[in-house]
C-alpha cells in the first residue's frame, strides 16, 4: 500500500511513487505513542488510587470519584491512542478515522464545556462550594484529603468555602455547646496567617470561631477559599488561556494529521486501482 511511485514522462506514474508520507506516517505515530505511554501511567495510578487507597467515605465529598475519572479517562485514552499507533503504522482508514473523529468529539466537548462553565457560572460556583463544604465534612476521614486542604488554604490563603466559620460543619471544629472535642470551635492551622517562625504552631486556630471577624482576621485568614480562588482565576485569565490551549493544540495535531494521513492513504489505494486496471493497457 505505501510503495512509491512517481509520474512518468508519458503522465504515467513510475514504480517508486507513493502519495503517503512518511513523515506524517510515522510522526502521528510517535505522538500516539507518546500519549499511550501516558495512559498506561493514568490506568496505573488510578487503580492504586482504587484498589489501595480504601476513601471511598472521603470521596463521597466529590461529585466523581477521582480515581474511577482517572481509570476512565486513562483507558479511553489508551483505546484511541492504540488505534491511532495501529492506524498509522498499517495505513488503516478505519482505525485513523475511528481515531480522528474520537479527537474531535473530545475536543468538541471540552469546547462546549468551557462554554456552558462561562455561561452557567453562577451554577458552577455553586456547585464548587457545595463539593468543598462536603470536603470540609470529612476532612478527618482522609488524610489525603486533609493534606489536599491545607494545600489549597495554605496557597490560597484562605480558610473555608465561603468563610471560616465554614469550618464549623465539620464534627471536630463543629462549636455548638454540646460538642466535646478539643477543637470545638476550632479551624486547622493552615487557615492560620503564615509567620516567620521555625516551629509551626498547629494550635494557632484554637477558639478563633468564637472571635468577632476583625479580630479573628489578626490570626487566621477569614476569607473563603471560593472567592480566593476566583480572584486567582480573575489575575491569571492568560494564563489559564495558555493552558487551555497547550491542551487544545496536541489534540488539533493528531486530527491534523490523521486527516492528511487518510487523505493519502485513499490517494494510493486509487492510485493501486487505476494500476490494477490498466497494468495490460501497453497504451498507458
Amino acid at each position: 500500500m505505501c510503495g512509491s511511485r512517481g509520474r512518468g514522462a508519458f503522465g504515467r506514474y513510475d514504480e517508486d511513487f507513493s502519495f503517503v508520507s512518511p513523515v506524517v506516517k510515522y510522526l502521528l505515530f510517535i505522538f500516539n505513542f507518546i500519549f499511550w505511554i501516558i495512559a498506561m501511567a493514568m490506568i496505573g495510578i488510578g487503580v492504586y488510587a482504587r484498589v489501595v487507597k480504601h476513601a471511598e467515605t472521603a470521596l463521597a465529598c466529590l461529585a466523581v470519584d477521582p480515581a474511577m475519572m482517572l481509570l476512565v479517562v486513562g483507558v479511553l485514552m489508551f483505546i484511541i491512542t492504540f488505534c491511532g499507533c495501529v492506524g498509522s503504522l498499517r495505513e488503516n482508514i478505519c482505525l485513523l478515522q475511528f481515531f480522528c473523529i474520537s479527537l474531535t468529539v473530545i475536543f468538541l466537548l471540552q469546547l462546549a464545556a468551557g462554554v456552558l462553565g462561562f455561561i452557567f457560572s453562577d451554577k458552577a460556583r455553586n456547585k464548587v462550594t457545595e463539593m468543598v463544604n462536603n470536603a470540609i465534612v470529612h476532612y478527618r476521614d482522609d488524610i489525603d484529603l486533609q493534606n489536599l486542604i491545607d494545600f489549597g488554604q495554605k496557597e490560597f490563603g484562605c480558610c473555608g468555602a465561603v468563610t471560616y466559620t465554614d469550618w464549623s460543619k465539620n464534627m471536630y471544629f463543629n462549636c455548638t455547646d454540646n460538642n466535646p472535642s478539643r477543637e470545638r470551635c476550632s479551624v486547622p492551622f493552615s487557615c492560620c496567617i503564615s509567620t516567620n517562625d521555625k516551629v509551626i504552631n498547629t494550635m494557632c486556630g484554637q477558639g478563633v470561631q468564637l472571635l468577632e471577624y476583625i479580630e479573628a482576621s489578626n490570626v487566621i485568614h477569614t476569607n473563603g477559599c471560593i472567592d480566593k480562588v476566583v480572584d486567582w482565576i480573575h489575575s491569571n485569565l492568560f494564563l489559564l488561556g495558555g493552558i487551555a490551549l497547550g491542551l487544545a493544540i496536541p489534540q488539533l495535531v493528531g486530527i491534523l494529521l490523521s486527516q492528511i494521513l487518510i487523505n493519502q492513504i485513499k490517494d494510493q489505494i486509487e492510485l493501486q486501482n487505476y494500476n490494477l486496471r490498466h497494468r495490460a493497457d501497453p497504451w498507458r
